[in-house]
């Protein structure tokens, strides 16, 4: 039979895993709503992404047009898709540091590596 100190210790540990289920829920929905935008020096520009990287929106200045060739549209699309989805990982990595403090974020949130990487994939466990 267990003794007093045994079950307060039990309840204590339930308690803290509680608390920690909690704090991942919360984590795990201030991510899903985490979005980052950036714009273009001239502001003709402006991309939105998500946590994941995905295009949000893309908000173009109806004198880019006239301004911009097809490919220099183009390629500051491209640079403002990176700029917000650099963005977005940083804000990933403060939101998981407390979780996992001694992960390498440099090595793991470098180039060619996404948060994605993290999640689990749909229909699995």
């Amino acid at each position: 039979m267990a003794s007093d100190e045994q079950w307060r210790l039990l309840e204590q540990l339930v308690q803290e895993v509680d608390q920690q289920t909690e704090q991942l829920r919360r984590m795990q929905e201030r991510m899903r709503d985490l979005s980052a935008t950036a714009a273009s020096k001239d502001g003709m520009v402006t991309v939105t992404v998500g946590p994941r990287g995905e295009v949000r929106a893309i908000d173009l200045d109806p004198r880019v047009y006239r301004k911009l060739s097809p490919s220099e549209l183009a390629d500051t699309i491209v640079a403002q898709i990176g700029d917000a989805t650099r963005q977005v990982s940083g804000e990933l990595k403060e939101l998981m540091a407390p979780f996992v403090p001694d992960l390498p974020f440099e090595d793991l949130f470098g180039d060619g590596t996404g948060f994605e990487s993290f999640l689990p994939r749909p229909g699995t466990s």
